[in-house]
């Protein structure tokens, strides 16, 4: 089982953990509420797991243009 982090907005990889057991509570996702966890975490049918996240520069990009909340997609 790996996980694999990548922003949400540019898509950009961000790293992969592989584990045969992962414990939700080191990686915060006991933190997040059901919606969020929905809206992050997706197990796809290899038994990976894909988590959406913020890249630096995207999170850099938002704080100084905070209008951009309302794009689906920050870089094309």
């Amino acid at each position: 089982m790996a996980l694999h982090y990548h922003c949400s907005h540019c898509g950009t990889k961000l790293g992969t953990i592989e584990a045969q057991v992962l414990d939700t509570e080191q990686l915060g996702f006991n933190k997040l509420t059901q919606e969020e966890r929905m809206d992050m975490i997706v197990y796809d049918s290899s038994g990976d797991v894909q988590v959406s996240a913020i890249c630096d520069d995207c999170y850099e990009l938002l704080q100084k243009n905070p209008d951009l909340h309302q794009n689906d997609y920050i870089i094309h």
